[in-house]
């Protein structure tokens, strides 16, 4: 199976429409962030890859600064995971699934394998500490408005169930420089 470096996620997404529905998978290469080499963001890769109808599996180590993460076309009968669910209705509302991601989705619904999930809708009351630092960081702020609810929530969230002052503290600090460089929380 091929390898293959990209450093965007436009590359990733031009990539997917030229070869989506004529090769049966590739392992991407990524860079470890402490390397300083220009490597795509994961969100990006599984939101592209979603859009075309892919999706990700294995990731491999290639050395001490890359691994590789296999992609592939899903299979109709593949189990959707409830994120990718999200992300996939997500990606509708914004226009950028593809015919090809729609056509999965829809074998996927008459399998049985795509269920989207109702969240229950819980309030989080933003602490103050984190209102008082958008604030003062209009770019943050700025992002943060723009972010689905869903993800503002994951921010709040983050920081709420900091059991120690100085825990919250630094997670803030830490949400405010994602959120100014235009960045999810990811992970966390």
């Amino acid at each position: 199976m091929q390898q293959i470096y990209l450093k965007t996620r436009g590359q990733w997404r031009k990539w997917l429409a030229e070869n989506h529905d004529r090769n049966t998978g590739i392992w991407l290469v990524f860079y470890k962030k402490e390397t300083g080499v220009p490597t795509l963001e994961y969100d990006d890769v599984i939101e592209e890859a979603l859009c075309f109808g892919w999706v990700d599996s294995i990731i491999k180590k290639l050395d001490e600064n890359r691994y590789i993460r296999k992609l592939t076309p899903r299979k109709d009968d593949s189990k959707w995971s409830a994120t990718n669910i999200r992300r996939a209705e997500q990606l509708i509302q914004q226009g950028l699934m593809t015919k090809a991601g729609i056509k999965k989705i829809g074998a996927a619904r008459k399998g049985g394998v795509y269920k989207p999930a109702k969240p229950p809708q819980v309030s989080i009351k933003m602490p103050a500490e984190l209102e008082r630092a958008l604030r003062k960081n209009k770019q943050a702020r700025n992002y943060f408005a723009h972010l689905a609810p869903s993800y503002q929530r994951h921010f709040i969230g983050w920081v709420v169930i900091a059991k120690r002052p100085e825990t919250r503290s630094k997670r803030i600090k830490e949400s405010i420089q994602l959120l100014a460089q235009g960045k999810k929380l990811g992970l966390k």
